[in-house]
């Protein structure tokens, strides 16, 4: 397994709008697992089907991008910035 797989990138999620906050808002996931797994664990965390992620308040990456991908080219401070809101916030 190279390096960059074994990595934990630590994704800081910060709610937008009427969105529920999360009593822990930082959590460590695996570098080569997708955007997907980050939307999943969200839902479960808020009991809500329908969230919407942003990186950096900018975009919603695909579902398909590998989260040390979106480290790599948009990480802040050691760490990946996911907003989240109940309905859309942002473009």
């Amino acid at each position: 397994m190279a390096a960059a797989e074994q990595k934990k990138v630590v994704v800081h999620f910060r709610s937008t709008g009427n969105a529920p906050q999360l009593k822990q808002s930082k959590f460590k996931i695996g570098g080569n697992e997708k955007f997907l797994k980050i939307i999943d664990f969200l839902r479960r965390q808020i009991h809500q089907d329908t969230v919407f992620l942003y990186v950096n308040s900018a975009f919603s990456p695909n579902p398909d991008e590998l989260i040390i991908d979106l480290y790599n080219n948009f990480g802040i401070d050691g760490q990946l910035v996911v907003n989240y809101a109940s309905s859309m916030a942002w473009g």
